[in-house]
């Protein structure tokens, strides 16, 4: 069912809902827009905007200019610090803002992002970001095929560690929640790899190239299981891959969600449910069980490149569903809605 909708003063990215206490009704979208020329012009923007699915509302509050935008996300709930949110841009920058002023106590004022710190950790595009668990950390993807490992300290962004584990464009980085020392990539060049971090350079654990037909699009860790990851990719299928054996991990079984499989985000409450961007044909909603993976339920309602998307982390809505968020890119549409499944019962 929709809640709401608007548009964007540029292509739509990237959605996020803020996982912090207080915060989870306020949604960023990031935008990216090419303006072609002589000199091309990379601009973006972040939106903020306070959701209420029980009201229908969807409300901007804020609105800053940045270089244009590949990926944002807000730092890891359980941290010391937060609500952070962080950005990857075209101009190679890394930047870091802090959120004030608009918890649920509150009414939206004066503050919403202020800048804490901005690097510029790479003269190719930062693509891709994310956080570690202590939020101490980030990992980044660059168009180059490089991985830059940073650490925020101080209000400073420092790069630990940068190597070239691809060889073309890493589109996803993620690093392991139940084993910290390892960071996984994901490339143009169909590769899904495996770092050790404890090393400088990192050493490899392992790199599979013979399962994804085509570029590696995004990879996420299972919250609840520590032998289990997925990958989507431009093939248009969502892997369920068995990490019991890190050195050579399997591909257990797999899904194809009709369209390249660009985001992939965990339920935030209901183990073995993700939400996935598929990019020339929409969202889905799929199980992750024992058995094959399976669409629970899709939603078709973006006219354009399905890129962005997120659960809201706030409780679970009677009826058992929980608030989304999803964007598309050419037709910049941002849309909220409520999934018509009950979750409770998946």
């Amino acid at each position: 069912m929709d809640v709401a909708h608007c548009y964007l003063e540029g292509n739509a990215d990237a959605v996020e809902f803020c996982p912090h206490d207080g915060y989870q009704h306020v949604l960023a979208a990031s935008t990216y827009t090419l303006q072609e020329g002589e000199q091309p012009i990379r601009a973006g923007s972040i939106s903020l905007f306070d959701v209420n699915a029980e009201k229908g509302n969807l409300e901007l509050f804020h609105r800053v200019d940045t270089a244009g935008i590949f990926d944002i996300k807000w730092s890891t709930v359980g941290s010391n610090v937060g609500p952070l949110l962080a950005q990857a841009d075209a101009d190679g920058y890394l930047r870091i803002y802090s959120l004030e002023g608009c918890s649920n106590e509150e009414k939206p004022r004066g503050g919403f992002l202020n800048e804490v710190c901005g690097e510029k950790i790479s003269s190719s595009m930062c693509l891709f970001l994310d956080w570690n668990l202590t939020a101490t950390s980030i990992s980044v993807g660059l168009s180059d095929g490089s991985v830059s490992i940073t650490t925020l300290a101080e209000s400073k962004i420092e790069k630990l560690q940068e190597w070239k584990a691809h060889d073309f464009e890493l589109w996803t980085t993620c690093f392991d929640i139940h084993q910290p020392q390892l960071v996984y990539t994901g490339s143009d060049d169909c590769k899904f790899s495996c770092w050790d971090m404890r090393d400088n350079p990192s050493r490899i654990v392992f790199q599979n190239s013979k399962v994804h037909k085509m570029g590696v699009c995004c990879i996420a860790k299972s919250p609840t299981d520590p032998n289990t990851i997925l990958t989507g990719s431009y093939d248009e299928y969502l892997r369920v891959w068995d990490l019991r054996c890190i050195s050579r991990p399997v591909n257990e079984t797999s899904i194809c969600l009709g369209g390249g499989v660009w985001r992939i985000k965990h339920h935030p409450f209901v183990s073995g449910l993700v939400l996935a961007a598929c990019m020339h044909n929409g969202f889905a909603i799929v199980k992750i069980g024992d058995e094959k993976p399976e669409v629970v339920e899709a939603y078709s309602q973006h006219g354009s490149l399905a890129y962005g998307a997120d659960w809201q982390r706030a409780k679970l809505l009677p009826g058992g569903s929980t608030i989304v968020a999803t964007c598309s890119f050419y037709d910049r549409l941002l849309r909220v809605w409520r999934p018509k499944s009950d979750f409770c019962c998946i």
